[in-house]
């Protein structure tokens, strides 16, 4: 059985327009779209950029990449490979890829490419080197040389940005000096708190956030890919020819289905596009496909969907905006619990029962580790769906996680803190022995 939900009377708009403004400006540059999973596409957009400046095909190819590019691109699919790893990433990336494209820098990959990117792993030389002591836990730095000649491009902080520019020694472009500040925003860029969030979501006129519709549709295709084929673990399409038995035809063996289902297709190397969030696709389908599901299951209006749809990749815009772009900590706990705001908010929760909710996600998913991007993060991410709709149900049930437990703080936006210091300062060590042994196996 289905419900309609029916929110209070409309609330007028809580923020002004130059803050509203700047906050459709940042969740148009974290929300985009990408093709493969990103870390080993920010190498192959590098490599793709440096190419261009020598303008003609390498002969070397020499990487030095942060031990958090290296976690994450060790083992997770390269779209329309059919391959693992960086090496296919960094020759397709010279070979076809194309820097304007961004995060969907390998989008005219196809057969031939593949056969070609083989040929050229097989030929030239590539050397990846680990930095230990890069500037931000995201940076890549590819020189290529040719015929005595030699170019350079390095991306640092966020997947797409270019902090150098360099052909033939000579400096192109250079980030200025100060500019930069470790994973964080620019300076004009809103700071967000969790009040600021709900308000935005909940209040802004529907116009102005009507594009969240397209992360809907892109991460749906992207789990109807998946269910039709076997990618990853294939753990959608288990749950949905096989789960009945187990789970029953439930709301939450139904989100299940469809987030891990296009984690599947992004890990096993589809090649189909997701919607992202802060750089991360898993994080883009866990902020999306939980609400989506659940807010159809609930009859609700395209209205509910756009609004839910916002406060969850809002949220978790806001609780990365503190912890950076990678970290040891599992993004799926970041984003699950932006989807359990929104789901909390589609039950009918107003302010109270949202910052319930993300309290109760801070007490149970607070310790899971990212140890790369592979096929199995669709388990992962399974877990924090699954989490996400029972911290919502708790909170609509007037139950919180008190502040005299764990980590947990009376205030939303002191426990978000708290989380993001534990996955940003606390757990560098936990990130040092993690890719000691992967790198060790």
């Amino acid at each position: 059985m289905s419900i309609i939900i029916i929110h209070p009377t409309k609330r007028p708009n809580m923020i002004d327009k130059a803050t509203r403004e700047k906050i459709i400006s940042l969740i148009h540059r974290e929300v985009v779209p990408a093709l493969g999973c990103t870390e080993p596409i920010a190498v192959s957009l590098a490599v793709a950029k440096a190419t261009e400046l020598l303008g003609m095909q390498p002969e070397e190819i020499n990487l030095g990449l942060s031990g958090n590019i290296i976690k994450n691109a060790m083992g997770v699919g390269i779209p329309g490979t059919g391959m693992i790893g960086l090496p296919i990433a960094i020759a397709l990336g010279s070979l076809i890829g194309k820097s304007e494209y961004g995060l969907e820098v390998l989008k005219e990959v196809s057969p031939e490419a593949v056969e070609r990117g083989k040929a050229f792993v097989e030929s030239v030389p590539i050397n990846i080197k680990h930095l230990p002591d890069s500037p931000s836990n995201l940076h890549v730095d590819v020189e290529v040389r040719a015929q005595g000649h030699s170019a350079r491009a390095v991306i640092s902080r966020e997947h797409t940005l270019f902090v150098l520019l360099e052909k033939d020694d000579e400096v192109i472009f250079a980030e200025e000096e100060g500019s930069g500040n470790g994973d964080a925003q620019d300076a004009d860029a809103v700071q967000l708190n969790f009040r600021m969030v709900f308000d935005f979501a909940t209040t802004a006129p529907l116009e102005e956030i009507r594009f969240m519709k397209e992360a809907q549709r892109l991460n749906e295709e992207a789990a109807e890919f998946a269910l039709k084929g076997d990618y990853g673990h294939s753990l959608g399409a288990m749950i949905r020819n096989n789960g009945m038995k187990y789970m029953g035809d439930s709301t939450l063996a139904h989100m299940v289905e469809f987030t891990s289902a296009a984690c599947d297709a992004r890990m096993g190397g589809a090649t189909v596009p997701v919607m992202s969030n802060s750089g991360s696709g898993n994080q883009g389908i866990t902020a999306t496909l939980p609400v989506v599901v659940f807010a159809k299951d609930m009859n609700a209006s395209e209205e509910q969907m756009i609004r839910a749809l916002t406060l969850s990749h809002l949220t978790s815009v806001y609780i990365k905006q503190s912890l950076g772009r990678l970290s040891a900590l599992c993004g799926c706990v970041v984003a699950s619990t932006g989807a359990s705001t929104a789901i909390t908010w589609l039950m009918g929760g107003g302010y109270e029962d949202a910052c319930a909710a993300v309290k109760n996600m801070v007490a149970n998913l607070s310790g899971m580790l990212c140890d790369g991007a592979k096929p199995a993060c669709s388990m992962k991410i399974s877990s924090g769906v699954s989490t996400a709709l029972m911290s919502a149900m708790l909170a609509m049930n007037g139950r919180c996680v008190s502040s005299i437990e764990g980590i947990v703080s009376e205030d939303v936006d002191q426990t978000i803190h708290n989380l993001t210091l534990i996955g940003k300062e606390a757990m560098v060590e936990t990130d040092r022995q993690v890719l000691e042994i992967m790198t060790h196996k």
